[in-house]
């Protein structure tokens, strides 16, 4: 019995006229991504990386070569505000991780490019990250893992459609 079982069965108990189903996904869902996200910060703190600057080096890196975006796409790609995003680049900037480069484009603007440091780091911490979600999901049989994916796609859409 987890741990939501237990609060769930304190809930019947002490307020039978209440359905608690939904407290009982919710709650396994938080429960899980608290889990889940000790495990990659770990393995991303490893690297000297917080999962912000993770982020921001994982999304050049996925963007392809020259693993460069302009700070709009970047906010784009994270959500995040544009102070918190110029924090990082800073941040990141400091640890010669990434550069800004003039925009070719438009020469008011810059682009955030990665450094050969930043390819480097980044190309050993996804490797290792990829390899951690591996073992955080092995516990999955194929089709519990096919299907445990295919709904969690379908309850995300509803909220991002």
């Amino acid at each position: 019995m987890d741990h939501v079982s237990r609060i769930l069965e304190q809930w019947h108990r002490e307020r039978p006229d209440l359905d608690v189903t939904p407290m009982g996904l919710l709650g396994r869902l938080g429960r899980l991504h608290a889990h889940l996200i000790r495990e990659v910060e770990a393995v991303t703190g490893s690297y000297g990386l917080n999962r912000a600057s993770f982020d921001v080096l994982a999304t050049l890196r996925r963007s392809g070569a020259p693993y460069e975006l302009s700070p709009s796409d970047l906010l784009a790609a994270t959500m995040v505000t544009s102070g918190t995003m110029t924090n990082r680049i800073d941040q990141l900037e400091k640890q010669g991780l990434v550069e800004r480069i003039p925009n070719p484009e438009d020469g008011r603007s810059v682009k955030v490019g990665l450094t050969d440091k930043g390819l480097a780091l980044i190309d050993q911490a996804v490797t290792a990250h990829v390899e951690n979600q591996h073992r955080l999901t092995a516990m999955l049989s194929t089709e519990d893992f096919q299907a445990l994916d295919t709904l969690l796609g379908k309850y995300l859409t509803a909220f991002e459609d």
